[in-house]
């Protein structure tokens, strides 16, 4: 009788074990990171208007990004802002980014005419058939198409990040203000992000 009051509770104790153990139905599978690189209106006709500080490294940093996106095999995505009046025109030369910038021509490419990157346009529908699920932002302005596109994302539930260093605006001061109110990230700890997302 023992033995069997003892088997019954080795029993009991076991399956609760096993109940505890495994996943409720509402347990969530473990986040998988799936970034993308949103590189925003670095376009000729603008960069004259933005601060020689941030321009000196800004364009420098993003090519690095753009680098370090593309050794890890996540995509880049190329954003350019017209005016149907104001322009600049699609195929100008001050519509283009600048030759020294590391993009290529298979990179996916956006044109918006908000400031909103989302707003009208199939970003998000290309986002998502890439399974992205967190952005890192850089370009121009930084309190302007940047900023508008980084709220954006966030209003879709999308992890966004600015990345330090990778912005630039009409003045250095106000970039430095947007980074003390966004979600920022620098190239090391972006870096040993993604080693450790392996």
């Amino acid at each position: 009788m023992r033995k069997a009051i003892g088997w019954s509770l080795c029993v009991v104790l076991s399956a609760a074990a096993w109940l505890s153990a495994a996943p409720s139905p509402e347990a969530k599978a473990p986040f998988k990171l799936k970034p993308a690189l949103l590189v925003i209106d670095i376009q000729n006709a603008f960069l004259p208007y933005m601060s020689e500080e941030d321009k000196k490294s800004g364009l420098e940093n993003i090519n690095a990004y753009i680098n370090l996106f593309r050794l890890y095999g996540h995509p880049v995505i190329r954003v350019y802002h017209t005016d149907p009046q104001n322009g600049p025109k699609p195929g100008t030369k001050e519509f283009e980014f600048p030759e020294t910038t590391a993009i290529k021509p298979d990179d996916p490419k956006v044109i918006k005419t908000y400031g909103n990157g989302f707003n009208k346009t199939d970003l998000d529908k290309i986002l998502k058939e890439k399974g992205v699920n967190a952005l890192f932002l850089c370009g121009l302005s930084s309190v302007g198409c940047v900023l508008a596109t980084y709220e954006g994302a966030m209003d879709l539930d999308y992890n966004a990040f600015m990345i330090q260093g990778a912005l630039i605006g009409p003045q250095a001061a106000w970039t430095k203000t947007v980074l003390e109110f966004t979600r920022t990230i620098d190239y090391g700890a972006l870096k040993l992000l993604f080693d450790t997302a392996k």
